[in-house]
C-alpha cells in the first residue's frame, strides 16, 4: 500500500510543554529525545521518517492547552506553517480552547484562514464519554466528526453505539494497541468504511509508525478492509491535493 494516512500523530511545539508533561513524554525515549525534538523543528526530517515507515500522509495534531500541557494559541500557527513544507502529505490540525477563548467563532474562522484542516477538541477524561457527541451529531448533521481513541479505555460500547447511530462520525483508532483492536471493537467490520488509521506517535507507548502498521496487518481482516482503514477512508475525508 502506497497511500497510507496516519490521521493522528503529535508533531507540536514540544518546547512549550510544562516540565512534568515533558518528563512523561521523555520516559522511554531518552536515547532519541533530541531526534524527536528535531522533528518538531524540521518537517523534512519527519518526511524522511514517514518514507522509511511507508506512511504517505499524517495528521498533525495540535491544540492550545496552556493549563494542562503548556501549548498556547501559537500551536495553531505552528501546525499551519509546518504543513506548508508539503501540503499534500502534512495535514495541519488546530484547536480553540473553550475556556480561554474570548471570540470562539472568530477564532475558528481564523483557523480556517490559516489552512487548518481539522479542529481538535480535547475534553478531560470525565467529559470523554462518546455519548456527548450524540447531541452534536443530531444538531449538526452535516458536520464531519472524528472520534479519537474510540473511547478507550472506558467507553468502547458507547463509542460503537454512536458510530452506528451517526453516519457522519468516524473512528480514529490511535492509542489503541493494534493487536487489541478487535478486542476493543469486535464488530469493527460493521463500520469499516468509517475507521481511520492513527497511531498517536510518538506518545508514550507508541514506539514506531511502521511497527503499528505491521501489527495491524496481522489482524484477521480482508485486504479490502485493511486498505479501507489504512488508505481509502482517509482519502474520502481528506481528498488528495490535485
Amino acid at each position: 500500500m502506497k497511500r497510507i494516512t496516519d490521521v493522528h500523530i503529535h508533531i507540536q511545539p514540544w518546547r512549550q510543554l510544562k516540565p512534568a508533561v515533558q518528563e512523561a513524554m521523555r520516559k522511554g525515549k531518552e536515547d532519541h529525545w533530541e531526534i524527536l525534538i528535531s522533528l518538531m523543528d524540521d518537517p523534512r526530517a519527519l518526511l524522511e521518517v514517514m518514507d522509511k515507515s511507508g506512511v504517505w500522509r499524517v495528521g498533525l495534531v495540535n491544540y492550545p492547552s496552556p493549563d494542562i500541557m503548556g501549548f498556547d494559541d501559537s500551536t495553531n500557527t505552528f501546525a499551519a506553517k509546518y504543513a506548508q513544507t508539503n501540503p499534500e502529505r502534512l495535514l495541519p490540525y488546530g484547536g480553540v480552547h473553550a475556556r480561554f477563548t474570548r471570540d470562539p467563532q472568530g477564532d475558528v474562522d481564523r483557523l480556517i484562514d490559516l489552512g487548518i484542516r481539522l479542529l481538535k477538541v480535547h475534553p478531560r477524561s470525565k467529559y470523554g464519554n462518546p455519548l456527548e457527541l450524540d447531541d452534536v451529531a443530531i444538531d449538526f448533521p452535516d458536520l464531519q466528526l472524528i472520534m479519537a481513541h474510540g473511547g478507550r479505555p472506558l467507553y468502547m460500547e458507547e463509542a460503537f453505539f454512536i458510530l452506528r447511530r451517526h453516519g457522519q462520525v468516524r473512528l480514529d483508532v490511535s492509542g489503541i494497541p493494534p493487536s487489541k483492536l478487535l478486542e476493543y471493537f469486535p464488530r469493527l467490520t460493521e463500520i469499516v468504511d468509517r475507521v481511520l488509521w492513527g497511531t498517536d506517535w510518538p506518545s508514550p507507548g507508541v514506539k514506531d509508525l511502521r511497527q503499528n502498521i505491521d501489527q495491524f496487518l496481522t489482524l484477521p481482516l480482508t485486504n479490502e478492509q485493511q486498505r479501507a482503514i489504512l488508505e481509502t477512508n482517509a482519502l474520502a475525508l481528506f481528498p488528495a491535493e490535485s
